[in-house]
């Protein structure tokens, strides 16, 4: 079915900058880098996946069903998203708020052409019917030079909800804890500019550039962009081993070694912080109830803190194991949307959010990933991300936190903007 030949790296940063260029001519590409972040779990370097042999689009309706029966009968690497709105689907939810990106709930691709990088040793991954190509592509993406890249315009970004009426609406949302109808929920808002033209890989590169995370990805589906600096996985599946790692707690970095330091103890002793993170946990660990084996789900690590370019997060590592029988769409559908992004309870929790939120979520606060033929998976949670509909002109990125009993609407306010940094400066030139 595929042909793979094994090719030695010389210069891995340049020849990543190299295989990125060469796939803006796909219709389809999913690049996904860790950028060498250190990580106990992890497959790769780097990944590039295009041009669609076959690919499945939907909406939310009966949509895991859908891809359940694509990743069956392909028995291939798939690589794709998960649209946060995918809840509707599995819960009696749905979405009536604005959305100006139109993307489509859930897409997935069978790519022809596949690239997978660890350390200096390149495997290159083609199709029967397209191997023929394979050595030529090689030779054009290693003689690849650094074009002259089409600029992104200034643009003018806008705030979907103002600061005033996000205050009340972390307060409405407070009213329904102290009632005790939930314990916790992320509450998210939107920044957009509209009749905007981006260059897509030249805002990627920038943002990848300012954070470096272990999950970042470009992403093409025609006119729909993803362009994602996201430092948090939302689930893997290595054999029948399941993984996932919620963040939430978040401190700003500060450049002076000392006080960077005491920023991070800070963020580790913080009690808001850690009960945020706990009760994520719990909800994670009652996901992964749903399709592990009797007393598999463990906390293999509790609130521990990791440091970014740009912040320091406290992330906890969930596990279980599964049957080998069980199907990877069905522990997908039993988690998602990750508990991080939702809150506890997590469909009370999806509801309210949708009634105080202004802002279709869509692909924000979903996932992207792929499906590899044994029926392993890996997927990011979609956050610090741009989104970009060229076709349409809409430029658009969101921003959460977590809201608890003991959060301070002006607190959480502040932490959206730190959030919304590096975003708005990658787009702001």
């Amino acid at each position: 079915m595929r042909t793979s030949v094994f090719k030695s790296i010389s210069n891995v940063s340049q020849f990543k900058e190299q295989i990125l260029s060469w796939a803006q001519q796909f219709r389809e590409v999913v690049f996904l880098d860790s950028n060498s972040y250190p990580q106990q779990y992890g497959s790769y370097d780097c990944v590039l996946a295009c041009d669609a042999f076959t690919s499945l689009k939907t909406d939310y309706h009966n949509a895991f069903e859908d891809l359940k029966q694509y990743q069956q009968q392909t028995k291939d690497w798939l690589f794709g998203y998960l649209s946060y709105d995918l809840k509707n689907d599995t819960e009696k939810l749905y979405s009536k708020n604005f959305d100006g990106l139109n993307f489509p709930d859930l897409y997935f691709f069978q790519p022809k052409k596949l690239f997978f990088l660890k350390g200096n040793e390149l495997e290159i991954c083609y199709l029967n019917m397209c191997d023929d190509e394979l050595e030529e592509d090689f030779e054009e993406i290693v003689e690849r030079e650094k074009g002259k890249e089409e600029q992104s315009l200034a643009i003018k970004i806008e705030q979907r909800i103002s600061k005033e009426k996000y205050l009340q609406k972390v307060s409405e949302m407070l009213q329904h804890i102290h009632r005790g109808d939930i314990y916790e929920a992320n509450f998210c808002m939107e920044f957009f500019a509209e009749n905007t033209k981006i260059n897509p890989l030249e805002i990627y590169q920038k943002l990848n550039a300012i954070s470096e995370p272990p999950f970042a990805t470009f992403f093409k589906n025609n006119t729909d962009f993803l362009l994602c600096a996201s430092p948090e996985r939302y689930l893997r599946k290595q054999g029948t081993k399941i993984i996932s790692q919620p963040i939430k707690g978040t401190a700003k970095r500060v450049f002076d070694e000392e006080p960077d330091n005491q920023s991070k103890i800070d963020l580790s002793e913080n009690p808001k912080e850690r009960s945020e993170n706990i009760m994520i946990v719990d909800l994670v660990r009652n996901d992964l109830s749903h399709t592990a084996t009797k007393g598999s789900v463990q906390v293999e690590e509790l609130c521990g803190i990791y440091t970014f370019k740009q912040v320091h997060q406290m992330i906890s590592t969930v596990v279980s194991e599964v049957e080998e029988a069980t199907s990877p769409i069905e522990i997908i559908k039993t988690t998602f949307p990750m508990g991080s992004m939702t809150g506890a309870p997590k469909i009370s929790a999806m509801q309210i959010i949708e009634d105080l939120e202004q802002t279709k979520r869509g692909l924000y606060s979903g996932a992207v990933g792929y499906f590899t033929p044994n029926n392993d998976f890996d997927f990011n949670v979609v956050i610090r991300s741009i989104l970009y509909n060229s076709k349409e002109k809409y430029v658009s990125f969101s921003v959460g936190s977590a809201i608890t009993a003991e959060s301070k609407p002006e607190m959480e306010y502040e932490e959206c903007l730190l959030k919304a940094k590096a975003m708005r400066e990658v787009l702001l030139g």
